[in-house]
């Protein structure tokens, strides 16, 4: 007889933890960003949009943030993936969303298994790479 253990999902309450403790993260670097966090499904559960952040970057959040989502990886890690000629290079035209490989977006899980995904977009690519593993750490 197998027993499997439920892991818990990732919550309303989690979600704005995580765009909380990006945005802090990002206030301490002087870096407005907006902030999207999506559950398993890949539907939105918070977002964080400053009226000082680059108009785009809530549609950039929201794209990092399902890109970690779909392949289950953050989006750091992902870059030299998608050159042409490298494993990944036809997944944007692949899916049925678009997506986005510049880091910022990082998988959520909870007791090994992915239970969401976090993007911040508005600063260098490193610094919301930075922001997003600030936030999944600290809700861990």
């Amino acid at each position: 007889m197998s027993t499997t253990t439920a892991t818990a999902p990732l919550t309303t309450a989690d979600a704005e933890a995580l765009v909380a403790a990006a945005g802090r993260a990002a206030e301490a670097a002087g870096v407005t960003v907006s902030v999207t966090v999506l559950d398993a499904g890949g539907h939105p559960l918070t977002f964080r949009r400053d009226d000082r952040a680059v108009l785009i970057s809530g549609e950039t959040s929201t794209r990092k943030a399902y890109t970690a989502l779909q392949l289950n990886a953050p989006t750091a890690d992902l870059v030299d993936a998608v050159q042409p000629g490298a494993p990944f290079h036809t997944l944007p035209t692949a899916l049925d969303r678009p997506l986005l490989f510049i880091a910022g977006g990082v998988p959520v899980r909870r007791d090994g298994r992915l239970i969401g995904a976090i993007g911040v977009g508005g600063g260098a690519p490193e610094q919301d790479h930075a922001f997003a593993t600030a936030a999944v750490e600290a809700l861990v």
